[in-house]
């Protein structure tokens, strides 16, 4: 029985884990941290490496002490000679090691930056799309951070952090050959500290701002691409001109203000390494004519001043780096929160195809209202269904949830009696061929949008899925047929063009189950007809879900199901639901 309203109206590649790990939940920064950790025998040769080239840097002040005090008195030529071969050694090797320390550094660089990248893509793969916020331009300026992470842990990050204790070991060794100028860089040190350290808050809130503005900007840019048609057929172009412009102001400005403030602690730094040479050598010099010092002990020291304050200054600087690497991270492991929690999905390479929803409710985040409110149903497998109803009622939802690309409020999407959310996302893409309304191209051939480089679907099979969406004759008129490489989103086809082809993806493979959602709205009425007749005797025995405003798909249905304000009005046999809702 059909029961309708009176008023009812139709209307148209990763390492396996440990089971140990598999049982502990995620840590936050785990994504980070593994990476890091995996290639800890890198890091840990650059740290040695760091460690002998400081140890090598004491040998040419002592080269130069000892001449200044044996050999320039004694006019010792033969022990010059000797000093200048030893030293020559040192240099040689301390080149050596500055080489493979860069080497070590850019090789795990190299490391985390795949791994960081892999992990952030497939996070952003399995990511629910209820999770996803903003505009597409900042949702992919935020993937693009890890870029400044990668620059962060590529650089010489590691060497500088290895250089700050070798201060205390220089100035003990100024202490050593000159006690009375030790205390100079003593003092320095917590001037160049303090300084950076007292901007870090102010740094903290201008790289957040920016990062925000940077965001601002891509989105317009890639929202302004996306729509250019539109922006140039109507009057959005002043509009999106004057918000481009806010943007770059504003981000300008904080840009501005952001270099300002890193300069200042950089600035005191390389003042500082100045300050302390002019006083060490002019405590020094007096020293000197006092006999309290030797030549080459005061020459010895003034060399291991510059290498006590250059330290500092890279950790200043390393400093005012820290600050934009932090917001980074952060708006990464927001991104990155939650990846791979939950259970272990079911594996199902074979579907059957039947469709079950059951007391289904279903709002899209930040909204309100209900789009679907108690909904359910129940499709055989075999069973071909079309859902109609007003715009807005609801109808496309009901596919998203049945692709699983949204999760219900409520209730449960069954799919051959197995929760929707116990399935693997791969199984049920390799199980159900999908035409959503906004059809989306690939840039590539147009075989490899057809088969999405599944080596399962032949050549023969992309022909054959071709053939029945229509594709195949105007491909044919195309000068590079299958091979023609089409721009993003398919730009170049007219919309009829880019449906076909996104029926032939569907239908290639011969998948169990079909939802299709207005799958033929850029169509002409007689390429409508013709993938009709085409459709009605390949879908024999599949499971087919169609949305539809067009009364001449139903041809393909037997069952009809009315949505409106998310809930199911109607439910029946094809004639009996048309018949209830001819006008009596």
């Amino acid at each position: 029985m059909v029961a309708l309203p009176v008023h009812a109206r139709f209307s148209p590649e990763i390492p396996p884990k440990s089971p140990d790990a598999a049982r502990l939940p995620p840590r936050a920064g785990d994504w980070l941290r593994a990476p890091l950790w995996a290639n800890r025998a890198l890091y840990g040769q650059v740290v040695l490496a760091a460690v002998l080239i400081n140890l090598f840097g004491l040998a040419t002040s002592f080269f130069s002490m000892a001449v200044y005090n044996k050999v320039v008195p004694a006019a010792a030529l033969n022990s010059l000679l000797a000093l200048v071969i030893g030293v020559l050694g040192v240099l040689a090797f301390d080149f050596m090691l500055r080489t493979l320390r860069g080497y070590f550094v850019d090789i795990a660089g190299q490391n985390v930056d795949r791994a960081l990248g892999s992990a952030i893509f497939d996070r952003l793969l399995a990511m629910p799309l209820a999770d996803r916020r903003g505009a597409n331009g900042a949702f992919a300026g935020v993937l693009r951070e890890f870029e400044t992470l990668r620059d962060f842990f590529a650089s010489a990050t590691v060497a500088a952090l290895v250089d700050v204790p070798f201060v205390l070991v220089f100035i003990a060794v100024i202490a050593w050959v000159a006690p009375s100028l030790a205390l100079v860089p003593l003092l320095a040190i917590p001037i160049v500290i303090g300084s950076a350290l007292l901007v870090q808050p102010l740094l903290a809130r201008l790289a957040e701002a920016s990062l925000g503005e940077g965001l601002n900007k891509q989105g317009i840019v890639v929202e302004t691409i996306a729509g250019l048609e539109t922006v140039k057929t109507s009057r959005a172009a002043p509009l999106l001109r004057r918000r481009w412009q806010a943007a770059v102001a504003h981000h300008a400005a904080l840009a501005l203000r952001q270099r300002l403030v890193a300069a200042l602690p950089v600035n005191i730094a390389l003042s500082a390494q100045a300050l302390v040479y002019v006083a060490m050598l002019a405590l020094g010099v007096s020293l000197v004519i006092e006999q309290r010092l030797t030549m080459g002990a005061l020459v010895a020291a003034t060399m291991l001043s510059g290498r006590c304050v250059a330290p500092l200054g890279q950790i200043a600087t390393l400093l005012t780096r820290l600050t934009a690497t932090q917001s980074a991270y952060r708006a990464l492991d927001r991104l990155m929160a939650g990846a791979g929690d939950g259970p272990t999905p079911l594996r199902r390479a074979h579907l059957g195809g039947g469709i079950t929803f059951r007391n289904v409710s279903f709002r899209y985040p930040g909204s309100a209202r209900r789009t679907l409110d108690a909904v359910s149903f129940s499709i055989a497998p075999g069973e071909r269904v079309a859902i109609i109803g007003r715009v807005g009622s609801g109808k496309s939802t009901i596919t998203r949830l049945a692709l699983g690309l949204y999760q219900p409020e409520d209730g449960a999407v069954l799919i051959d009696g197995s929760d929707i959310r116990q399935l693997h996302p791969d199984d049920i893409a390799a199980n159900i061929g999908s035409v959503l309304q906004d059809i989306v191209l690939l840039s590539g051939s147009i075989r490899d949008n057809i088969a999405l480089g599944d080596p399962a679907i032949s050549d023969a099979e992309v022909l054959r899925a071709s053939r029945l969406a229509g594709a195949h004759d105007f491909i044919g008129q195309l000068p590079d047929g299958y091979d023609r490489q089409l721009a993003d989103r398919g730009e170049g086809l007219s919309g009829g063009q880019r449906q076909a082809l996104a029926i032939a993806r569907a239908l290639a493979g011969t998948k169990p189950m079909l939802l299709m959602d207005e799958p033929t709205s850029a169509m002409d009425s007689q390429s409508e007809a013709d993938l009709i007749d085409r459709l009605a005797d390949d879908l024999d025995g599949r499971t087919l879900l169609l949305v539809t405003h067009r009364q001449s798909l139903l041809r393909l249905c037997t069952r009809i199901i009315m949505v409106d304000g998310g809930r199911i009005i109607a439910d029946g046999p094809r004639d009996d639901v048309l018949r209830a809702l001819l006008p009596a």
